[in-house]
């Protein structure tokens, strides 16, 4: 069985994420959408909303499951636990390139685990999640790029504010 954690933040989880992750359920047995806290930026959404708003995202779709990452493990540990073999990115252009290489490289030197590459399609390729929350938070319709759940979410933040 081929098994590929696509790890992330996803705060918030936006439409070009889906894309990739949906993708990946075509080409892999399973995918787990491994969702992380970034230590370098304070998220909009606590980690278990965050789960939340994936699961009912990928409800959908066979073959995909949603499981937390602690911050200060090793990805490739995480990736062993659950037993894959493949690290699944998404590149949204050239200039992700040169840190996702040097860190598949980093992954492959430590576990072995090999890294896969989609690109966005193009209709995504502009999207991320910094940008989905900026937009919102000046006023701006971000419900073109995000799914409904997180829109929903997003909006309740708002009037909670």
């Amino acid at each position: 069985m081929q098994l590929a954690v696509c790890p992330g933040s996803y705060d918030p989880l936006h439409n070009g994420h889906v894309e990739v992750i949906a993708r990946a359920a075509n080409l892999f047995d399973e995918v787990v959408v491994a969702v992380s806290a970034n230590m370098h930026k304070t998220p909009l959404f606590p980690l278990e909303e965050r789960m939340a708003m994936a699961r009912e995202t990928f409800s959908y779709l066979r073959g995909v499951s949603v499981k937390p990452l602690d911050t200060g493990r090793l990805l490739t540990d995480f990736c062993k636990e659950v037993g894959a073999s493949a690290v699944l990115k998404g590149l949204r252009g050239a200039h992700d390139v040169p840190y996702e290489v040097s860190m598949s490289t980093m992954n492959r030197h430590l576990a072995g685990v090999e890294t896969v590459f989609l690109t966005a399609d193009g209709r995504h390729s502009h999207l991320s999640s910094t940008l989905v929350k900026e937009v919102h938070s000046l006023g701006g319709d971000v419900s073109e790029f995000v799914p409904h759940s997180v829109h929903r979410r997003l909006t309740e933040h708002r009037h909670s504010q």
